[in-house]
């Protein structure tokens, strides 16, 4: 009988299975040289990276495999009432579920109580997936990058008002 998906924190022993969703994600989409998120230098230790204040990290595991994740973060060299929405992958088999939805949901609850006014993400023009998920939940394109994260490879940036209500 097959579980249900679970969103729930990212543990230490989940850091092997989210670095290679990064990692096959990115690679799936062309986004593998200097300038993706795929080179982060916390892509192989995600627990201990969103282990802080201001930041959290969630999995999504089914049937025992960690097969999605997504975080937030204050946006580095962004002003501190803006957090970055980051490292949302699924593999292709956990698409298309609803599952982007709850975990969006979740991410912007979350953002919103930290105190966030604002969350701002990073993405591909290939990504339309992604992008129609981003702009079903107010984020709005805008024409350049926020903030310092190194990302230069990524072509859309879009950013979207947090409120209590979220």
């Amino acid at each position: 009988m097959s579980q249900d998906p679970v969103i729930r924190p990212i543990r230490p022993e989940d850091n092997p299975a989210v670095a290679a969703i990064i990692r096959a994600v990115m690679t799936e989409f062309g986004a593998v040289g200097p300038g993706y998120s795929i080179n982060d230098p916390e892509v192989d230790t995600m627990f201990e990276a969103y282990d802080r204040p201001g930041a959290a990290f969630w999995v999504i595991e089914r049937e025992g495999r960690v097969e999605g994740c997504a975080g937030i973060a204050p946006l580095k060299g962004g002003e501190a009432d803006t957090c970055e929405l980051q490292k949302m992958y699924f593999i292709p088999g956990l698409r298309g579920l609803g599952l982007g939805a709850r975990l969006m949901d979740l991410c912007l609850r979350e953002a919103a109580a930290a105190g966030y006014r604002q969350c701002y993400l990073e993405t591909l023009a290939s990504m339309s997936g992604a992008r129609r998920l981003y702009r079903g939940y107010g984020f709005t394109d805008i024409d350049q990058a926020m903030g310092a994260t190194g990302h230069c490879g990524c072509d859309r940036w879009m950013v979207r008002e947090l409120s209590t209500g979220d």
